[in-house]
C-alpha cells in the first residue's frame, strides 16, 4: 500500500508538471493515462490486460467505434475508458461509451477521462445501463489523499466487481445523503421544521405564521443535539447527554471545547475532534477505530481497546504533534519528509493542523495494519491510551 501511495503521488505531481504540455490527445494518453493503468497493474504493454482501440461486434454499435482502452483480468474485460485531450472538459461521456459498457455486462466500469480528472461510473440505477452521474472523480492537480484508498480497490491483482459496484453504491449514497441532512437539518428547512414539530408534543396548529416563529428554534435545537452527539460519541464512558440547558451558546459554532461531564479535566479541543475526522476520511468509514480523550492525549483506538491504539495527539504547546504505534524507520520518515513536516522528539510527528495528517496516510495504514495483526499482541503490550 505504501508503494501505491507514493507512486499515486509522485504521479499527480507528474500530472501538474507536464500537463499543459499535452496539446493532443494522443500526447495525452502517452504522458498522463497510461502511466495511471501501469500504476494499477495494467500495463500498456501487456496486450492480456490492456487493449487499445478496442471492438466488437456489439447491438446497436457503429463499424467504426472503438473504445480507446479496454482493461482485462483472467481474459475477460472488466473496464472500459474513453480518453479526451488534456485541455478538453468532461462535461459529458461519449455515447459510444455507454453502447460498449452496456452491451457488456462483465464490465463493472466505465470511465472517461483527459489524464488530469477521471470519472468513473458504473450501473447503479439500471443493471448493464451506466449511469449518467460518476460514483467517484478524481483530479490529480487537485488530488484528494484520502481517495487513495479507494484508488487502490482499481488494481489489477485486486478488482473485484461486485466490491467496486458495492464502493460505487456506498459513495453516491453517502453524498445523496450528505446533501439530504445538510439541507434539510442544518439549513432546517420547511419540511424537517414541520417534521420536528409533529413529532414533538408541542399542540399547535402548524399554520404558516407558527412554522415561521418556530424555524430559528429548531434551528437552535439541531446545533444543540449534534453538540450533546458529538460530546457523547468522544467521552470515555456511556455517560448521559448533556441537557439542552446545559449547553452554551458558544457550542453552537461546532469549535467549542468539550468537556468531560465526569472528568473535567479532561478537554476534547475542536482539532482533536477534527484529527479523529481526518482519519477516518483517510480509512474509511468501515474501519473499526474510534476516539479517546485523556487528561494528557487524544488517542485513536481500534476496536476500543486501550492497547491497540493507532494514533496519540498532543495538542499542548506551540508544536503540535502525533505518535504512531510503529517504529520510524527510513522509508516513513521519507514520507514525513516528502509531506512537508517535521520529526520531533522521541520520533514523534510535528502536526501544525490536524488536516495534515492527510499528507501521510502510508503510516495511518501501517498504523492500522500494525493493530489489526492478533500476532502483535500475543504476548501482552504495555500500551494503553
Amino acid at each position: 500500500m505504501q508503494s501505491f501511495i507514493e507512486r499515486v503521488q509522485k504521479h499527480a505531481e507528474h500530472v501538474i508538471n507536464v500537463g499543459a504540455h499535452c496539446t493532443t490527445e494522443e500526447t495525452t494518453k502517452q504522458a498522463l493515462i497510461l502511466p495511471l493503468l501501469d500504476i494499477l497493474g495494467f500495463s500498456p504493454f501487456d496486450p492480456t490486460r490492456v487493449k487499445a482501440e478496442y471492438s466488437a461486434d456489439f447491438p446497436g454499435a457503429k463499424a467504426s467505434e472503438r473504445v480507446d482502452y479496454a482493461l482485462f483480468c483472467h481474459a475477460v474485460s472488466v473496464m472500459f475508458i474513453e480518453a479526451k485531450a488534456y485541455s478538453e472538459k468532461l462535461t459529458n461521456h461519449c455515447p459510444q461509451l455507454s453502447r460498449y459498457f452496456n452491451a457488456t455486462p462483465e464490465v463493472a466500469i466505465a470511465a472517461i477521462t483527459n489524464g488530469r480528472e477521471w470519472r468513473f461510473f458504473t450501473d447503479l440505477s439500471n443493471k448493464n445501463v451506466m449511469d449518467t452521474e460518476p460514483f467517484l472523480v478524481l483530479d490529480f492537480e487537485h488530488l484528494d489523499d484520502s481517495l487513495i484508498a479507494r484508488l487502490y480497490r482499481f488494481r489489477h491483482d485486486e478488482f473485484q466487481p461486485d466490491a467496486l459496484r458495492t464502493l460505487a453504491e456506498e459513495s453516491v449514497y453517502l453524498n445523496a445523503f450528505k446533501e439530504v441532512i445538510r439541507k434539510s437539518v442544518l439549513d432546517c428547512d420547511q419540511d424537517f421544521v414541520r417534521y420536528v414539530a409533529v413529532k414533538s408534543t408541542v399542540q399547535r396548529t402548524l399554520t404558516a405564521k407558527f412554522m415561521e416563529t418556530i424555524s430559528p428554534i429548531v434551528k437552535q435545537a439541531v446545533a444543540q443535539s449534534l453538540s450533546e452527539m458529538v460530546a457523547n460519541s468522544l467521552s470515555a464512558a456511556q455517560t448521559p447527554s448533556v441537557s439542552a440547558q446545559d449547553v452554551s451558546p458558544a457550542t453552537n459554532d461546532g469549535k467549542a471545547d468539550i468537556v468531560d461531564p465526569l472528568n473535567p479535566r479532561i478537554v476534547t479541543t475542536y482539532a482533536e475532534r477534527r484529527l479523529m475526522e481526518v482519519v477516518l476520511d483517510i480509512l474509511g468509514n468501515e474501519v473499526d477505530v474510534s476516539p479517546k480523550d485523556t487528561e494528557s492525549y487524544f488517542a485513536v483506538l481500534y476496536q476500543g481497546k486501550v492497547n491497540r491504539w493507532l494514533i496519540r495527539y498532543h495538542a499542548e504547546g506551540k508544536n503540535p504533534r502525533i505518535q504512531v504505534c510503529i517504529p520510524m524507520t527510513d522509508d516513513r520518515r521519507r514520507e514525513v519528509a516528502r509531506a512537508g513536516l517535521q520529526l520531533g522528539t522521541g520520533d514523534s510527528i510535528l502536526l501544525p493542523q490536524p488536516e495534515h495528517l492527510a499528507r501521510i496516510p502510508g503510516i495511518v495504514f501501517d498504523a492500522l495494519s500494525h493493530v489489526i495483526d492478533d500476532n502483535n499482541f500475543k504476548r501482552g503490550s504495555t500500551m494503553e491510551a
